[in-house]
C-alpha cells in the first residue's frame, strides 16, 4: 500500500500565496463601513484594488485616500504598506522575535528567498538590523516632515508626516494630503529633499546599507578608499543609482523647461527642484510632484524607462531593478566588442546571473505587454496613457496619466493582477507553479549553431 505524501509547498510558493492572503484580508477590512470617511461601505473592487496597491507598494489608486478612508482605513493602508514594503516574511518574523519564538531552519528559507540571499549565515540578524533600519529611516523622515505639516495641519500633521514617510520609504507613493500628490509642495524644499532621501534610501537596498556602512566602520584599514572597497553589487548600485538620476534629472529639465503646463512658470531652482524629483519618484516611488498628464511626450516615455528600470534588489522598490539593467548594458557591450563573457569594475558575471538578467527583462516586458493589450481592449483611453499606466503598474511605481479613477471593474482587476505580478516578479510566479522536473538539468541535448541578429 502507498503512502499518501503530505501537500508540499515551496518557499517561493508560501511567499507568493502569503502576499495574496494579505491583499484579501486587507480587502475584507477595507470593505467595512468603519474603513469608509462617510461610514458606507464601498464598493468591493475599489477595497480589493487599494489593499493590492497598498501591499504591493504601487499607489495607484481608483479613490482618494485622503477623502475616501477613514482614520481606521488610513492606519490598515499604512499597515498593508509596511507589510509589503518590508515583506510579509519579514514582518512575520518580527513578530516572532517580539514574542521570543524560535527561528527553525524553515523559517531561515523563507527569508533568505524573501531577499534573495545567497546563504544563510546571520539570516536573523540581517533581519533584526532591516528592522532597526527601516523603523529609524522613517522615523527621522517623519520629524522633517512635521516641520511643514503640522504648522499647516495642526495635530493632525502628525499623522500625515508618519503616513508619508512610510509610504515614501517604502516606494508606495500612497498619501493623506489631498488629490493632487506632492504638486503643491514642488516648490518646498524641505518636503522635496526628504521625500526623495526616502525614496532614494528604500531603492538602494538593504545590502548596499550595511557594505557602505562595514566600509565607513573599517576606513582605517581600506585606507579612506571608499568606493573601491565597496562590493560589486553595491559599485553596480550605486554608480547605476547616480547615472539615472543625474540623467533623468537633466532630460527632464530639457524637455519641460518651456511646458507651462508643468514646470515653465517655475523660477530656474524650483525647476531644477521639480525635474530631479521626477527623476527620483520614478524610481517606483509614485509620488507626484507635476501632474504627470502634463508632461511632454519626451519626457512620459522617460519615464517609462525609468519606471522600467525601478529601484535596486533587497529593498523596497520595484521594477527589474538597476543590477539588472547594468548587467543587460554589459552584454550588449560584450557582445559588441566580440567578447565571450560579461565583465563590470574588473570582475566576471556568471553566467547565472547573465541569463537571470535577461530572463526577468524578458518576464517583465511580457506582464506589460499582455497587461496593455488586455487594457486597451477595455478603455478607449490613448496608448500612452495605457502603456503609462500598465508600466507603473508592473514596476509598482503608482505614477498615473489619470486613468486609474476611469477604469471599468475589468480593468482594476488587470491592473491589480498586473500589480502583483510586478510586486512577487515574474520569474518567482513561473518557477512556484511551473512544476518541478527533476531531470531538467541532467539531460542534455546536442548544440546546434543558430543565425542571431
Amino acid at each position: 500500500m502507498k503512502s499518501q505524501r503530505k501537500p508540499y509547498l515551496s518557499t517561493t510558493q508560501i511567499i507568493l500565496l502569503s502576499f495574496l492572503c494579505v491583499i484579501l484580508i486587507g480587502s475584507v477590512l477595507l470593505s467595512l463601513p468603519i474603513s469608509s470617511s462617510n461610514g458606507r461601505a464601498l464598493p468591493y473592487i475599489d477595497a480589493l484594488f487599494t489593499a493590492a496597491t497598498a501591499t504591493c507598494v504601487t499607489g495607484l489608486v481608483t479613490v482618494g485616500t485622503a477623502a475616501s478612508w477613514s482614520v481606521f482605513g488610513q492606519i490598515v493602508i499604512l499597515l498593508l504598506i509596511q507589510i509589503g514594503g518590508l515583506g510579509i516574511i519579514t514582518f512575520m518574523t518580527a513578530v516572532m522575535l517580539l514574542f521570543n519564538q524560535k527561528i527553525d531552519i524553515s523559517d531561515r528559507l523563507l527569508i533568505q528567498d524573501a531577499f534573495n540571499l545567497n546563504t544563510l549565515s546571520g539570516i536573523v540578524t540581517f533581519v533584526k538590523k532591516v528592522l532597526a533600519g527601516t523603523l529609524t529611516v522613517e522615523g527621522i523622515g517623519a520629524c522633517f516632515y512635521t516641520l511643514v505639516f503640522v504648522p499647516q495641519f495642526g495635530a493632525k500633521g502628525i499623522w500625515i508626516s508618519i503616513f508619508n514617510s512610510v509610504s515614501a520609504f517604502c516606494n508606495a507613493g500612497i498619501d493623506i494630503i489631498g488629490d493632487n500628490s506632492l504638486c503643491d509642495y514642488s516648490g518646498n524644499a524641505l518636503i522635496t529633499a526628504t521625500t526623495a532621501v526616502l525614496i532614494i534610501l528604500g531603492g538602494l537596498g538593504y545590502i548596499v546599507w550595511w557594505d557602505a556602512a562595514r566600509v565607513i566602520k573599517n576606513r582605517r584599514q581600506n585606507g579612506g578608499r571608499f568606493f573601491k572597497s565597496l562590493t560589486l553589487h553595491s559599485k553596480i548600485v550605486l554608480i547605476s543609482t547616480a547615472v539615472l538620476l543625474i540623467t533623468g534629472t537633466g532630460l527632464t529639465l530639457f524637455f519641460e523647461y518651456n511646458n507651462p503646463l508643468t514646470i515653465a512658470n517655475l523660477p530656474l531652482g524650483e525647476k531644477i527642484q521639480a525635474s530631479f524629483f521626477q527623476s527620483v519618484t520614478t524610481r517606483t516611488a509614485g509620488f507626484a510632484g507635476v501632474p504627470q498628464e502634463d508632461l511632454t511626450n519626451p519626457t512620459a516615455i522617460l519615464s517609462l524607462l525609468l519606471m522600467f528600470i525601478g529601484g535596486s534588489p533587497v529593498g523596497t522598490a520595484g521594477g527589474i531593478k538597476t543590477v539588472t539593467a547594468a548587467v543587460l548594458l554589459s552584454i550588449t557591450v560584450s557582445m559588441i566588442g566580440g567578447k565571450t563573457s560579461v565583465s563590470l569594475f574588473g570582475r566576471t558575471i556568471s553566467k547565472q546571473a547573465v541569463y537571470k538578467a535577461v530572463a526577468v527583462a524578458v518576464m517583465s516586458f511580457s506582464v506589460i505587454l499582455v497587461s496593455t493589450l488586455l487594457v486597451s481592449a477595455v478603455t478607449d483611453a490613448p496608448a500612452l496613457d495605457i502603456l503609462y499606466e500598465t508600466v507603473s503598474a508592473t514596476a509598482t511605481v503608482g505614477l498615473s496619466r489619470g486613468l486609474t479613477g476611469t477604469l471599468n471593474n475589468v480593468g482594476k482587476i488587470i491592473i491589480i493582477l498586473t500589480m502583483y505580478f510586478g510586486r512577487v516578479g515574474p520569474i518567482s510566479m513561473a518557477i512556484a507553479f511551473g512544476g518541478k522536473n527533476p531531470s531538467r538539468n541532467i539531460i542534455k541535448n546536442p548544440t546546434e549553431e543558430i543565425s542571431i541578429g
